[in-house]
């Protein structure tokens, strides 16, 4: 059996409560830096980077496993994109280990979800992004050296965000810190997220979730936000629901939502608190 090293974790902030911020995806490591530095200055934060691939297969299990060797118990969790199908993950594994979990610009959990998703991120591809976007798939079906094809990965995802995204304010982090992309920890994991959905295991498995939840998703944003607020919904009655105007897939750099963005999480984890110190 491999006995496998911790993740890696970065720090934020120095006071408040504990909150673990779990980056996009998935084998996107780093995206969520911006999102934690943001959250750093009214919470202490942990980011975790999740496992490369390599060491040992990646499902979704693991990707748990890993979080439950790191995080504190219960804790405050607050997911952006792939990052937020993890929390919820987590959350059903582990029901008492969370007091509160935050969905910011959730994935998708079917087809007619993820077809909405990709018809909508056609539409705000500009031409020149499309002809780059077909390049850059190009250059990944041919590529087979490892590091190319995470290379290769990541400009994808640059290409993608920006047509996920409304108004970005210049200058703020947008994850790019010198951390690679990890295209075979990408395939691996979304496989075993699909595999799960196709097996009627997620998000069926949400229904065990104990703590309060709340999905926080930019009007901008491709991701079919009302449309996944109603699939989990059906597991998870209570899930409540934040809309962003003028707010596209990474809130905390959208100049029009970036403060109330921040500021409806850090209420909301507040009252979180203050009614579970008060139970």
């Amino acid at each position: 059996m491999i006995e496998l090293e911790p993740i890696q974790v970065r720090r934020y902030g120095s006071g408040g409560p504990t909150v673990v911020v779990l980056h996009g995806g998935p084998g996107a490591p780093g995206s969520a830096a911006g999102l934690a530095k943001a959250l750093g200055e009214h919470f202490h934060v942990l980011e975790p980077l999740q496992r490369r691939s390599g060491q040992v297969s990646l499902t979704v299990s693991q990707h748990v496993e890993d979080l439950r060797a790191i995080a504190p118990r219960p804790v405050a969790i607050v997911g952006w994109s792939w990052g937020a199908m993890l929390g919820l993950s987590f959350a059903a594994r582990y029901p008492q280990g969370v007091s509160a979990l935050v969905l910011v610009g959730c994935g998708t959990y079917d087809e007619r979800a993820r077809s909405l998703f990709r018809s909508r991120l056609e539409q705000r591809l500009e031409a020149s992004g499309r002809d780059l976007v077909a390049t850059l798939r190009d250059r990944l079906a041919s590529e087979s050296e490892p590091g190319a094809r995470d290379a290769i990965l990541g400009e994808l995802g640059a290409a993608y965000m920006r047509a996920e995204s409304y108004d970005v304010i210049q200058g703020t982090d947008d994850g790019s810190t010198g951390i690679p992309a990890d295209d075979a920890g990408h395939v691996e994991t979304w496989s075993d997220v699909l595999r799960l959905q196709r097996e009627n295991i997620e998000p069926a498995a949400f229904s065990a979730i104990a703590a309060r939840v709340l999905m926080i998703h930019g009007d901008v944003d491709p991701h079919p936000g009302p449309a996944t607020h109603d699939t989990l919904r059906k597991f998870i009655p209570t899930l409540e629901y934040i809309p962003l105007e003028r707010c596209g897939h990474e809130p905390w750099r959208e100049r029009h939502a970036r403060d109330r963005f921040v500021e409806a999480i850090r209420q909301w984890l507040y009252s979180v608190q203050r009614h579970n110190g008060n139970s």
